[in-house]
């Protein structure tokens, strides 16, 4: 049961966060889905390794300082609770923000066991996640003004091509960094209920796990994100998404400095509104950006709910 809920937290991820990504990686078809989606799990997998698990020990450790003995039921409880809500908007083609409902559920998770939630620590992180999306807006503003600047050169499109490749290669090494390290903390906590604590960092063999059934989330849901809300907000020429995509890793790298998960989804979303306001603010179907901010603002407070809730019946039946 527990190890079922982690594998499926970490389907959702690639479902959710996974989908979004290589949904505007692959719009132009500068390069091959399969080509896209092996750098994306690869950089999963790879991320422990490289980046160590900062921004996971802040799900497993500072946002669960007061739970005490309950630690370990209230984050699974919470796992599961994020799954539901994410499962829901995801299947609705709005890419929202798993991070948000995770974060959310845990500390409502934490309430509903009589527990103090570490409300500091949620506070501090909710406040980088307020400022990710407007960085991504500002750097991809800024890197918009640029790219207009520069002369047109000949052989462009493979150019395009090849710079678009290494940008979405950042991005996807800033979601291992960062925003995916919430699929290995589930990992780490399944692990470690189940008597099997990961110690010593990270293992091969879980990595590998984590990063094949991330694919497998990312390339089923491909198709259907693609089709949902971020990829409408506007009609993204290359330089858009080149942008986009450069703003998001250079917000959510920041916050992994520092251990604080933030979301790629949102930041990536902020990068693309800061390019096409460029080319003026009718760019962007404002429409689109309303069940986006919609699914962020009701994310948080029903993980909150649905963490306690689900905690109260959890300690009912033990």
């Amino acid at each position: 049961m527990l190890l079922g809920t982690a594998l499926v937290f970490v389907f959702i991820c690639g479902a959710n966060d996974g989908g979004a990504l290589l949904a505007l990686a692959t719009r132009h078809r500068a390069r091959s889905n399969p080509l896209v989606l092996l750098v994306l799990v690869v950089a999963v997998g790879i991320g422990p390794a490289l980046f160590g698990l900062a921004v996971a020990r802040t799900f497993t450790h500072r946002l669960l300082a007061g739970a005490g003995d309950n630690a370990q039921t209230a984050f699974l409880v919470a796992a599961a609770v994020a799954i539901v809500i994410v499962l829901t908007l995801t299947w609705k083609g709005i890419p929202t923000s798993i991070t948000l409902a995770l974060l959310g559920a845990l500390a409502g998770a934490t309430a509903g066991f009589g527990t103090r939630p570490a409300w500091g620590h949620l506070g501090f992180i909710l406040l980088l996640g307020i400022l990710a999306p407007l960085v991504g807006l500002a750097v991809a503003y800024l890197l918009g003004s640029l790219v207009r600047r520069l002369p047109v050169l000949p052989r462009i499109s493979r150019l395009t091509g090849g710079v678009q490749l290494l940008a979405f290669a950042g991005q996807s090494l800033a979601y291992a960094a960062n925003d995916g390290q919430k699929m290995f903390a589930v990992v780490i906590m399944a692990a470690a209920a189940l008597g099997h604590p990961l110690l010593g960092g990270f293992q091969v063999g879980p990595a590998i796990a984590v990063a094949a059934v991330f694919a497998a989330g990312s390339a089923l849901s491909l198709r259907r994100v693609s089709l949902g809300a971020t990829t409408g907000l506007l009609r993204a020429r290359p330089g858009h998404v080149i942008s986009a995509e450069i703003a998001s890793s250079v917000a959510v790298f920041g916050s992994a400095g520092v251990g604080v998960p933030v979301s790629i989804t949102q930041s990536t979303t902020g990068g693309l509104v800061g390019a096409a306001l460029m080319d003026g603010h009718h760019r962007v179907r404002w429409q689109y950006a309303v069940p986006l901010v919609v699914a962020w603002v009701v994310t948080l407070p029903a993980g909150l709910a649905g963490g306690a809730l689900a905690a109260v019946l959890v300690e009912g039946l033990l």
